[in-house]
Formats: structure tokens, sequence, C-alpha cells
């Protein structure tokens, strides 16, 4: 056994972490039906005026505003009725004054015409139209470039692709348009004591959490997981998994972090690159190495599920966001009081799973091994260095997942 160093504050860790994570410059051209969720890698620019001409908002009829002016129910502006316009046509038709034209909502408005009198406000007698509603200039219509002009900036670059933007791409026309390449993630379970999940367990073995909690945190994360085979305890074969995982952009290593006689991941990354630091004052999750290889970050979980899924939570989340050029997670949290007494770890920061029952928090964490302990939960609760007890009905911000 050897005993490990100095432990590192948790903000400390965050930043080393931080300062060592470089958003990826790959990029990408997708379809837009393809691009949900995506991140712009160019700035677009509109090379088309929306909408590309004056167009009704309402059904009614084309006129001059200042033939309806002081029209009322008892003293309505009777206007000749010259013609109709469908979306899709294109006018053939002058309004002139005393003149109106029967138009369609979406229907380019044609010539001479300022305004469009709702349908509602006008009463149709053979080719004659009263209006009873005077309108001003440019009521009930959309102007030419009245949503996006020409030349105007309307898409940032790393701006994150919603269906709303997705909609500006394509009124401008666009059907293809470049983004970031999604980061490759690659995870290394590690561990005889560890299985795959489609094959039978021998005595004293238990399946790979692990890698599918890992994976499915980069998967929803818009990154690309690579899930590498169980890694014995074997010195060479863990040095030339890793050394095949470094063409993906970081690498997660889920157990061997500790400090027994077989966890042998401090010594492999010692050998193949630098550590930066290796444990840190959390509970769980005290461990966890990062390490830097031929420029490439390496994060070596805890082998236990809750641990392994906290920490990634905690910690390779903010890196592989960052990567894939998306803003933090914005943290959802809620107010609740403690359903028990809870201890603390003096020393370490603890992170405690809780279920939200009403007001209540109820504590959920079992033992670092137990992923029920976050299946079951909502969310987590911080308890900090320098607290010893949570009392039962103290109140605490409940972090959710």
């Amino acid at each position: 056994m050897k005993p490990f160093g100095a432990l590192l504050a948790f903000e400390e860790a965050k930043r080393v972490i931080d300062v060592n994570i470089k958003p990826i410059a790959r990029t990408e051209i997708v379809n837009i039906d393809d691009s949900l969720g995506r991140v712009l890698a160019k700035e677009v620019v509109a090379t088309l005026s929306t909408p590309p001409f004056s167009r009704a908002a309402m059904d009614g009829y084309a006129v001059k505003a200042r033939d309806t002016f002081n029209s009322s129910q008892l003293n309505p502006k009777v206007l000749d009725l010259i013609g109709e316009l469908h979306a899709g046509q294109t006018p053939q038709k002058r309004v002139s004054p005393g003149e109106c034209i029967q138009i369609a909502t979406g229907a380019m408005m044609p010539k001479g015409g300022d305004a469009v009198v709702m349908v509602e406000d006008t009463e149709k007698e053979n080719k004659r139209v009263k209006v009873f509603k005077s309108v001003y200039p440019k009521a009930n219509m959309a102007k030419k470039g009245e949503d996006i002009k020409e030349g105007e900036l309307i898409l940032r670059r790393n701006f994150i692709l919603d269906p709303g933007r997705i909609g500006v791409l394509a009124s401008q026309g666009i059907n293809r348009i470049r983004v970031y390449k999604k980061p490759k993630v690659a995870i290394i379970p590690t561990g005889e004591e560890v299985c795959e999940v489609d094959k039978r367990l021998r005595k004293g073995q238990v399946y790979d959490i692990n890698s599918h909690t890992i994976a499915s945190v980069v998967r929803a994360n818009s990154c690309l997981p690579t899930k590498f085979g169980i890694v014995g305890d074997d010195a060479e074969e863990l040095k030339s998994t890793i050394t095949e995982a470094l063409k993906s952009d970081l690498v997660v290593i889920s157990g061997g972090s500790s400090v027994g006689e077989r966890d042998l991941l401090s010594d492999v990354l010692q050998n193949l690159g630098e550590i930066l630091f290796h444990g840190i004052q959390v509970k769980p999750g005290k461990p966890t190495i990062f390490a830097m290889i031929q420029g490439k970050p390496i994060l070596g979980m805890p082998g236990y599920p809750t641990s392994c899924l906290i920490n990634t939570y905690l910690f390779l989340l903010p890196a592989i966001r960052k990567m894939a050029h998306l803003p933090p997670r914005r943290k959802e949290m809620v107010e609740a009081k403690l359903s028990r007494r809870v201890p603390g770890s003096v020393g370490r920061r603890q992170f405690l799973t809780v279920k939200l029952d009403g007001s209540d928090a109820i504590p959920m964490f079992k033992e670092s091994g137990a992923i029920t302990s976050i299946a079951e939960a909502d969310g987590y609760i911080e308890i900090a260095e320098n607290v010893d007890l949570l009392e039962k009905g103290e109140p605490v911000t409940v972090i959710l997942f």
C-alpha cells in the first residue's frame, strides 16, 4: 500500500482541469436537419431579407391607408374591388386611390397598397367593399426585411443550434452549415473484478457499471464516447490501451486510481506523461487523478460506481462541455430540509445524494459501490470541509441531477 500525498482542494482540482482543457478546433459541415444541439463554427450573415417582400399579415384587403381615414360603422368608406391575391402569387395590378385588392395572409403586397384592412372590418357587395374601420400605413402587413435584413449578422459563432436558430438558417435557404465536431472521449474500465455486461460473472466479479454511466454523460453533452474493453491488473496492457486511447481528445479511466498494490494507474501515467494531481479533498471520490500525456487530458476515476458517477458530474462534465464549445451546465437548485442528522467529513468536501419528498431532503447514500445511491436520488447537497454535523431539519440546497 502507498499512502496518498497531499490532497488537493476541490476548487483547485477543478481549476487545474479547466486550465488544461481546450475547446476542439475541428469542424464539419452537416445538414440543418442533423444540426440540433450542434455548435456553430462560423458566424452567419444574412444574404436575403426576411421576409423577402412586403406581405399581408392578415386576410383582408390591400388598400391605401388614407382611403380608410374616418371610416366607421355608421359612415363606412366604399372602395372598388379590382382583384384578389393569394399567397405565392405575383401582383399584376396596382392599388390606386379609391381601390382595394382582396389579399390572403402571406401574399405579396401589390404596388400602391400600404396597409391591409382585416376582413372582419369590411363588408363585400359585388365589386365594392365597405370599410368600417380606418387603418394606419403599414397596418396588418410585414415589410420587406422586417424580420431579417440582408447583410445583418444573424447567428454568432459558438451559438448552439436549437429549433428557432435552425429556422433562421432555413429562412436564408441554408441547407448545410459548419459546426464543431463532437469531441471524442475514450473510456477505459480496469480491474480483474470487473466483467462485461454481456458475459457471465465469475466469483468475486461485478458488472462494469462505470463505462455505461460515463458514456451516457458523454453522449448527453454532445461528445462521442469510445468504450474500450476491460483492462486487467497488468501495467503493460494498461499502458498500451492508454496509448491507443490517445487518438481521442480526452481519456477517462475508471478504477486503479487508488493506492493499493494492484492500483497501477498512477505509475503508468507517470511513465507516460505528467500527473497534475492525485487525490482530492472530496467524499466520495478522493482517489481521482488527473494527468496530461502528449497534450491529451487523462482523468482517472474511482472504481466504485457512486464515486465514479458523482466525480463524472463534478469534473468530467465541465471538461467535456468546454471541449465541445458548450456553456457550463446551469445548475438547477431547490431548497429543502434534511430528513435526518448527517455527519460531515471534516477536511473533505462531501457530496451527499438525496431524494426529495415534499420539502424534505432524504439522504440516499449507502456506500460508494451502490449505484442506487444515485439512481434513486434527485440530486445532491454539498457539505463543506469544515462542517462536522448537519442536524435534522437543517435547511440545505439540493443541486438537481
